[in-house]
C-alpha cells in the first residue's frame, strides 16, 4: 500500500506535465518527439511501446474474460461480443460520444471502494501499511513494485492524454479546468487502487492464496467477504477491463499515427483515417485470438505487461522532460524545478528497481 503515495505524487506531476504540453503546443507527444528527435528515434520508441500496449490489451481482455466466467457466461461468446461492442463504439461513434461512455464507465470504479469496506479489513493495519514502508529485497517484491508503477503511470496514458487534449483543442488560456481534471483523476485512480489492494490483502493474503487466474480472485471473495462483495468485484473487473480494452488500442493508434504523420482521430471515418482505424482493429482482433487460446496464462500476461510498461516508462519520461523544459517549445510554461525533481526521481527509482530486478533474476539473492 505504501507504494501508492509516492506513485500518486509522481502520477499527478507527470500527467499535469504532458497535459500542459498539449495545451501549449496543440500537439501530441509523438508529434513533438518526431519533430525534435527525428523519425528513427520515434520509430524505435513506437515499436517497443506497441509491443507493450499489445500485452496490456491482452491483459484487459483477460480481465473481461475472467469477469464473464465469474458471472456465469462463456468467454468464447462474451469476449468476441465485447470486442465487437468496443470496435463499433470507436469506429462508428463521435469523440464526444466515446468520451461520455468512458466517463460513465469510470464511475463504476467506485464499486471497488464498496467491496473494500465489505471485506472488513483491520483498519489499523491498513493505515500502518499505507504510511510505513515495508521492503522485501527479492525478485517477486521488486517485480510487483515495478508492475504497480507500470500500471499506475502507464507510458501509453501519457501519449493518450496529450493527444486527447490536443484533439479537443484546449488552449493554454483554457488549461486551468483540464489541470483540475488531471489532479482529480489521478487522485481517484489511486484511491480505487488502494481499495483493490485492501480487498485482496484482507481476504486472500491471510489464507496464503496465490492467484493464477483473474477469476480466482473474485471467486475467493465469495465465502470470505460475501456475495455482494463478490458480485461488485466481478462487475467492476468487467468494467475496468472493457474500459482498458477501449483506451489502450485507441492510445496506440493515436501515437503511432502522430509519429508517422497519418490522419487520426475518433471523429474521423474509416476512409478518412484508415491507418488509425486499422491499428485499433488489429490490436483488438489479435488480443481476442490470444485470449481464446485454451489454458493461456492470463494472470502472468497481466503482470508481465505491467512490468514491461514500468521498465519503458523512464524512456518516455526522458523524452517528455526534455521537451517540456525546452523554452523554444514551451516558452514561459516550462517545468518548475519541483516538477523536475519529482520526475527525475521517478526515473531514477524505476531504473534502480529494474536493474535490481534483473540482477536478482541472474544472480538470486542468497545463491
Amino acid at each position: 500500500l505504501w507504494t501508492l503515495i509516492p506513485t500518486t505524487v509522481a502520477l499527478i506531476v507527470i500527467q499535469e506535465m504532458v497535459a500542459r504540453m498539449a495545451a501549449v503546443t496543440g500537439k501530441g507527444l509523438s508529434d513533438l518527439i518526431r519533430e525534435n528527435y527525428g523519425v528513427r528515434s520515434t520509430f524505435y520508441m513506437m515499436t517497443v511501446l506497441f509491443i507493450a500496449n499489445f500485452g496490456t490489451t491482452v491483459a484487459d481482455f483477460a480481465g473481461w474474460a475472467a469477469s464473464m466466467e465469474i458471472l456465469g457466461f462463456s468467454k468464447y461468446f462474451m469476449v468476441p461480443l465485447g470486442a465487437l461492442f468496443i470496435w463499433f463504439l470507436v469506429v462508428k461513434g463521435s469523440y464526444r460520444f466515446v468520451e461520455r461512455i468512458l466517463l460513465i464507465a469510470c464511475l463504476l470504479y467506485f464499486g471497488y471502494v464498496f467491496s473494500g469496506f465489505m471485506a472488513k479489513p483491520q483498519w489499523s493495519r491498513v493505515v500502518y501499511s499505507t504510511f510505513v514502508p515495508q521492503i522485501q529485497w527479492n525478485a517477486e517484491f521488486i517485480m510487483l513494485s515495478i508492475a504497480i508503477i507500470g500500471t499506475t503511470i502507464t507510458p501509453w496514458m501519457q501519449f493518450y492524454l496529450q493527444s486527447s487534449i490536443a484533439e479537443k483543442g484546449i488552449t493554454k488560456e483554457e488549461y486551468k479546468a483540464s489541470r483540475l481534471d488531471v489532479f482529480i483523476g489521478c487522485s481517484i485512480t489511486d484511491i480505487v487502487s488502494f481499495f483493490i489492494i485492501v480487498t485482496c490483502a484482507t481476504t486472500l493474503f491471510p489464507l496464503g492464496m496465490r492467484i493464477n487466474e483473474a477469476s480466482e480472485a473474485a471467486l475467493a471473495l465469495k465465502p470470505l467477504a460475501g456475495n455482494y462483495a463478490f458480485l461488485i468485484f466481478a462487475v467492476c473487473l468487467a468494467n475496468a477491463s472493457l474500459l482498458g480494452a477501449i483506451i489502450v488500442p485507441l492510445a496506440t493508434s493515436y501515437y503511432i499515427c502522430e509519429a508517422l504523420g497519418w490522419e487520426r482521430g475518433v471523429n474521423k471515418t474509416f476512409r478518412e483515417a484508415p491507418q488509425f482505424m486499422w491499428i485499433y482493429t488489429f490490436m483488438i482482433v489479435i488480443a481476442v485470438i490470444v485470449i481464446l487460446i485454451p489454458d493461456a496464462p492470463l494472470v502472468f500476461l497481466m503482470v508481465l505487461s505491467s512490468v514491461l510498461n514500468g521498465m519503458l516508462l523512464p524512456f518516455v519520461l526522458i523524452y517528455a522532460l526534455s521537451l517540456v523544459n525546452n523554452k523554444k517549445i514551451m516558452g514561459e510554461y516550462v517545468n518548475p524545478k519541483f516538477y523536475n525533481v519529482i520526475s527525475w526521481g521517478t526515473i531514477g527509482a524505476i531504473t534502480a528497481l529494474a536493474v535490481f530486478f534483473v540482477i536478482t533474476i541472474l544472480i538470486p539473492l542468497g545463491a
